[in-house]
């Protein structure tokens, strides 16, 4: 079950609840949220695209990115109070 976050231009950001066991990312769909979206790593140094499974056109994930980047921190914060098992350096 996804734990929304936020809808950004339309987007859902999220995280799936088995999500805890990797590093720190979230999710993006148009709609409905679907396992294989576009995922993103949260780093304490920046973000990083894994993938565009979403084909979010780029205009769209370019305004996502930096909306992710500018609230990296708490996207973080809220992952680690929810899964409390991974670690953030800041």
């Amino acid at each position: 079950m996804p734990k929304a976050l936020i809808d950004f231009l339309g987007y859902s950001i999220y995280f799936w609840a088995a999500d805890g066991k990797e590093p720190i990312h979230i999710h993006v769909s148009k709609g409905a949220p679907q396992k294989d979206a576009t995922k993103i790593w949260i780093k304490a140094d920046g973000i990083e695209l894994a993938h565009n499974n979403s084909q979010i056109p780029s205009k769209d994930l370019s305004q996502l990115l930096n909306f992710i980047e500018e609230n990296r921190e708490e996207v973080a914060l809220t992952w680690l109070d929810i899964f409390k098992t991974a670690e953030y350096k800041r």
